[in-house]
């Protein structure tokens, strides 16, 4: 680690405070270098951080944190803050198994007052949080900083809307970075940036000031007046003030010397209600390779601090992301309905590639989750293919538009699950647990797991050719298995399983992504003389009943395996087997899912062992099934 004379003497932001204001900048300086070497070794979000980096010294600088609460949003904006509240020789873990999380999280420290990985949360918490020192007499400041594209949600403006009624006690910092992502989009991104270009403003308040110096204490009053009538008129800052906000701003966010006597007037402010301080930044600053960037670094893997390369995959395998964008093309060529929708994240989801052939055809509706469920469905009713692609943990957010504008009208939106299962570095915010329950207990959905990528091709072609239902096809994070490709017109008979190996005694039934993992199990059963079949049942709605039951009827020990939570495939297919009278005739079966807890971030490798959804964990408990002899006496208590 090199020797920074200032940050070296920060332990805590009350070291921070002890400083002279003309030492700020030196410390900004030093703190940006220590952030890109940590990264650099790391990976993770770096653009986010670099554009914070005047604001997180200026905002604990100025205001008594822990004491005053602090929230970040998103929470990936929040690795220099991480640096200065204790946590700098722990750094270089972050994101890594038994290390520093990605993102804000309360067990992690006193100044992390609110966990956020998902965007657009700060200003309903912050205001819980206002609300509740409000109601305790407690006069310490609660402060929100939201930005990265965090504002294209609607919940900031429905919390935006209760704080103004309330007239709360909340201050809200605005880092308008001009960039979520990708570049945000959508009338609001267009607001700010005019806010931001109109110069006239700066010139009223300057003559109003000028001219209210020269007159009485009545006169500056009424001319006060004045100036917030000239400023809701140039500035364009109406939108705020009508949402019952004293706006400030625009603001140079990386000028220290604007910043702190700023925060210093708001924090002493005697307005009584919540007060927005508007901060125009520059998401990747003072780092030329995350300026000049498209994503200005949003999210980086390892890199070369001179040249900003970074480390890639030496695999030629492609990731499951870009099979499901390169298969959709090549339908979009053939069906100019197809049409792909993502909520900020379209190299995530691969729609940028989608995009770049159909421009026209893309849309990009921001951090807005309920709103492109609901988007997507409108187009499933003139006719169009909507392919909704979202993060299992993103789509969590617009459950009640996929239950009520999808499928109790059976609209076939076709929604490409992304990032399914335990997702490494990102942790249990970002994993994709839940999708499967979520979904298969909605009725008329279709809902399909790959097990590696020419099944989730097969599974695209699927979606295409379902044009009276909804349907959703989940895949995991990374590459896939180098498996040849099927052709787009190969397409799966809906409810439809597969034997992979034969067998006498054991069943493997596998949904989705850990079929390599059953097929080593069965691998070391076998070589134990324990002959295994292994089955991929593809759909989770509507089962293959047909398959279950020769499974059933046909082996000692049926074992159902799935990357999800309880209440998913196998409680469908135990509910099924129990309205079959399968369970009065002795079989031994087991359902394998992830545990009832959230798993800490590690390798992919490292979560699906802990969780036991491994292949020893796999062959451990088909031993264990096959031992089993348990009889429940009649009349008695079982202990």
């Amino acid at each position: 680690m090199t020797k920074k004379n200032l940050l070296d003497q920060i332990q805590y932001p009350t070291d921070l405070r002890k400083l002279k204001k003309e030492k700020l900048k030196q410390l900004a300086k030093e703190l940006r270098e220590e952030l890109i070497d940590v990264v650099s070794t790391t990976g993770g979000h770096l653009g986010a951080g670099l554009g914070v980096v005047e604001l997180t010294v200026a905002l604990h600088y100025v205001f008594n944190t822990p004491k005053d609460k602090l929230v970040w949003d998103v929470g990936h904006q929040a690795y220099p803050h991480k640096i200065i509240t204790g946590r700098r020789d722990n750094i270089r873990t972050l994101r890594k198994g038994g290390g520093l999380s990605g993102f804000t999280k309360r067990s992690e420290s006193e100044y992390d007052p609110f966990g956020a990985a998902h965007s657009s949360t700060s200003i309903s918490s912050t205001l819980g949080m206002a609300v509740a020192k409000s109601l305790s007499n407690n006069s310490n400041h609660v402060i929100a900083v939201i930005g990265d594209g965090a504002m294209s949600a609607g919940m900031a403006y429905e919390a935006m809307n209760n704080a103004g009624a309330m007239k709360s006690k909340l201050i809200v910092i605005l880092n308008d970075n001009d960039m979520s992502i990708a570049r945000p989009v959508g009338a609001m991104s267009s607001y700010l940036a005019r806010l931001l270009s109109g110069k006239t403003y700066f010139g009223f308040r300057e003559i109003i000031k000028f001219i209210t110096s020269l007159f009485s204490k009545r006169f500056k009053d009424k001319a006060g007046k004045a100036e917030v009538f000239i400023r809701d008129i140039v500035s364009g800052g109406t939108l705020f003030n009508e949402l019952g906000f004293y706006y400030v701003g625009p603001i140079d966010g990386h000028d220290l010397d604007s910043l702190v006597p700023v925060l210093n007037n708001v924090k002493n402010s005697k307005y009584d209600g919540p007060i927005l301080v508007h901060l125009v930044t520059k998401k990747g600053k003072g780092y030329k390779p995350a300026e000049d960037s498209r994503d200005k670094y949003h999210g980086v893997g390892k890199f070369n601090i001179v040249t900003g390369e970074q480390s890639k995959s030496k695999t030629k395998v492609p990731t499951y992301t870009k099979v499901f964008a390169n298969t959709l093309v090549k339908h979009a060529e053939n069906d100019t309905k197809i049409i792909g929708i993502t909520g900020a994240m379209p190299s995530g989801t691969g729609m940028d590639i989608f995009g770049k052939k159909f421009p026209d055809r893309m849309f990009d509706v921001g951090i807005a989750e309920q709103h492109a469920v609901t988007f997507a469905a409108g187009l499933a009713t003139e006719g169009y293919k909507p392919f909704a692609a979202i993060y299992s943990t993103f789509l969590q957010r617009a459950y009640d538009q996929v239950v009520h504008d999808v499928a109790v009208q059976n609209l076939p939106v076709r929604f490409a699950i992304d990032r399914a299962g335990l997702v490494g570095a990102d942790g249990p915010t970002h994993a994709g647990s839940f999708d499967i329950t979520y979904l298969s207990t909605l009725p008329n959905f279709v809902v399909m797991a790959a097990s590696d990528e020419a099944e989730l091709v097969r599974m695209i072609n699927t979606a295409v050719s379902i044009n009276d239902r909804p349907t959703a096809f989940r895949y995991p994070r990374g590459n896939g298995l180098g498996v040849e490709l099927p052709e787009i017109n190969e397409i799966l008979e809906i409810g439809k399983g597969k034997i992979v190996k034969e067998g006498n005694k054991v069943a493997i039934l596998s949904f989705g992504g850990r079929l390599q993992e059953c097929l080593k199990a069965a691998s070391k059963l076998d070589a134990k003389g324990i002959s295994t079949t292994v089955a991929d049942a593809r759909f989770a709605k509507p089962l293959d009943q047909k398959l279950i039951m020769n499974l059933c009827l046909n082996h000692e020990v049926l074992i159902t395996i799935e990357e999800g939570s309880i209440g998913g495939f196998g409680s469908h297919v135990f509910q099924m087997l129990s309205e079959k009278g399968i369970f009065d005739k002795g079989l031994k079966i087991r359902s394998m899912i992830l545990p009832d807890q959230f798993i800490d971030q590690d390798t992919p490798e490292n979560m699906y062992k802990t969780a036991g959804l491994d292949a020893e964990a796999i062959e451990q408990k088909i031993l264990n099934a096959l031992k089993s002899n348990i009889v429940i006496p009649k009349a008695k208590q079982f202990n």
